[in-house]
């Protein structure tokens, strides 16, 4: 797809903690009346709808937006007996939010444009291999572990390097504004660095807790009161 075929004035479905790039396959659940009308009205247009994170805000049936998100297509439709749709996703290219528009839509929709992400539409094969991501994968499946998080490690690494760090990124248990960071980074490199980065922050703070509430030993407490030797 080509840049200038991407449509300027998009549906936008805020979901918070949750961001999509291009390339990834998505699944949701829709059942929202509004989000229902907007699915409705975009399998009549172009398919497509920008998935965007909302701001912590006390607006909560208007929340602020962040100002990057990524259009994605609908692949797949079905609905379920109970009226819920069922769709997968195509992540195409971030985007900049440029304005919110007015309508009498139950869904907000904004006048967005693509230039500063136009190299999501490249084909171009950035040179990384998956050993560039193990010391990620090791700290991941750490901070997974703890979490209580279940991944197919395996099946991640047969993916390609861009999807492998992508998913991993869409998955991770961040916040949501560490995870609009990922979603900001111009390239993959940038982006391994910013997830490492990320990931030291979370290590560190094991670390320090590990040292905050680990008591002295009964052995260590008696060599405190000995008096050091000048």
């Amino acid at each position: 797809m080509k840049l200038e075929e991407l449509p300027k004035t998009i549906p936008i479905f805020p979901l918070s903690n949750f961001i999509m790039f291009p390339g990834t396959t998505v699944p949701l659940n829709i059942f929202e009346p509004r989000y229902l009308q907007m699915v409705n009205d975009s399998m009549k247009k172009h398919r497509m709808i920008g998935m965007i994170q909302p701001k912590k805000s006390g607006k909560l049936k208007k929340p602020d937006l962040y100002k990057v998100g990524c259009i994605g297509k609908i692949t797949s439709f079905n609905e379920t007996e109970d009226g819920r749709y069922l769709i997968i996703i195509n992540g195409i290219s971030r985007f900049n939010v440029d304005e919110e528009i007015e309508t009498d839509k139950l869904y907000r929709m904004c006048r967005v444009n693509y230039q500063n992400y136009a190299k999501d539409l490249d084909n171009k094969i950035e040179k990384f291999t998956h050993d560039d991501l193990e010391k990620i994968f090791r700290d991941l499946k750490s901070l997974f572990e703890k979490k209580g998080f279940m991944v197919d490690w395996s099946n991640l690494k047969k993916q390609d390097f861009s999807n492998t760090l992508n998913t991993l990124s869409m998955a991770s248990p961040f916040s949501l504004e560490e995870k609009q960071i990922l979603l900001e980074t111009k390239d993959l490199n940038t982006r391994k660095l910013r997830l490492e980065e990320i990931l030291k922050t979370y290590t560190l703070d094991e670390f320090s807790n590990c040292l905050l509430y680990t008591s002295p030993s009964p052995r260590d407490r008696t060599r405190s009161r000995m008096p050091s030797s000048a």
